[in-house]
């Protein structure tokens, strides 16, 4: 069956194929710079909530817009196509460690707002921002054990994620979504819940988002926490017909490279996206990593150069600084070769 035709970011596919278009870097990273204290975290209407909410991201799309707004504006200057909405932790699953799970659906209406407003900001008719509704992994895991001693043991059902990211992707797309970004994926069984999500969501609605699917190598063996290499970790998504499929975080892009060049080779009829950490943690840099801009954005270059790439950005540690020097970097090179038609040829398929 032909998959619709996209109702949201219909302009993608072909920027994808004329150029590598830009992601933002992180949000986390960004926030850190601010120095916020418990009182930015809980402003007027959380000040008598029982837990400590210091951490808690999501919440500063209620607290301290300012904060947010400011960030997407930095990258979207930093010449970010894509930028992500401050959501990797805004589901019910994530929020019920603080006890703020009722607020999901909200958060996420909150965040896509804001970013909506930014990429409106900036958006040309020869340069148009997307928003990326971001759908984090939770901090639980369909597949695996949390007990050594049973390994049948869970933690959360299949349906309850289901309906967490269910209650997230309506969220997201009542605020102002464009496409959604199923990220840092350590549990296939989890993605799978968000894809589901999403193609009901999706089918209720009438419409029709384009989905990109990012997966976390978490050592060098070259496999997600649940155990797949990236070839089996393709395979296992493919169905879901993604606008592009990656790879984020974990590694940084020195050890990433073999997995996104196996990526880039077995994932043949659709986009490859790439947004890496700036290295290895590194507690005693000012963004808590490795790399400067300038390392990071000559790795990605070479990605580039090799032919692997379609969408590039940064993950934790990465600044606006790193994605104007990824942006300038690549920027000379052309998208991976062929994706867009074999992307169209997946599609009609």
């Amino acid at each position: 069956m032909k998959t619709p035709a996209y109702t949201r970011a219909a302009a993608l596919p072909a920027i994808l194929a004329q150029r590598i278009a830009i992601l933002d870097g992180a949000m986390g990273t960004m926030i850190q710079r601010y120095k916020l204290v418990e009182a930015d975290y809980r402003g007027e209407r959380f000040q008598d909530h029982p837990k400590d909410l210091k951490g808690n991201n999501e919440l500063l799309q209620f607290t301290r817009p300012d904060v947010i707004r400011e960030i997407h504006e930095k990258y979207l200057a930093a010449g970010a196509d894509i930028i992500e909405t401050n959501t990797f932790g805004a589901t019910s699953v994530a929020q019920e460690d603080y006890g703020l799970a009722p607020l999901a659906r909200e958060m996420n209406v909150a965040a896509a707002q804001l970013a909506r407003a930014a990429c409106d900001k900036f958006s040309t008719p020869d340069k148009p921002r997307f928003v990326a509704g971001a759908l984090g992994p939770t901090p639980r895991t369909a597949s695996i054990s949390p007990d050594v001693n049973d390994p049948a043991a869970r933690n959360i059902t299949f349906d309850e994620l289901r309906a967490a990211y269910r209650e997230q992707a309506e969220g997201l797309l009542e605020g102002g979504a464009d496409l959604f970004l199923v990220e840092t994926i350590f549990d296939t069984l989890n993605a799978k819940a968000a894809i589901f999500a999403l193609d009901e969501l999706m089918e209720d609605s009438g419409e029709r988002l384009p989905v990109i699917i990012s997966g976390t190598v978490t050592d060098a063996s070259g496999r997600i926490l649940s155990g797949q290499t990236v070839t089996a970790f393709w395979h296992s998504v493919r169905h879901a017909k993604p606008i592009a499929v990656g790879l984020n975080c974990a590694l940084g892009a020195t050890l990433m490279r073999p997995y996104i060049e196996e990526l880039s080779r077995v994932a043949g009829d659709t986009f490859i996206s790439c947004y890496p950490n700036a290295g290895l943690p590194n507690p005693m840099s000012e963004t808590g990593f490795d790399e400067t801009p300038e390392i990071t954005g000559g790795l990605l270059e070479e990605f580039a150069r090799a032919g692997f790439l379609n969408i590039a950005g940064g993950c934790c540690g990465t600044t606006p600084e790193h994605i104007a020097e990824i942006a300038q970097r690549v920027g000379r090179y052309q998208p991976r070769c062929c994706a867009g038609s074999l992307f169209g040829a997946l599609q009609a398929a």
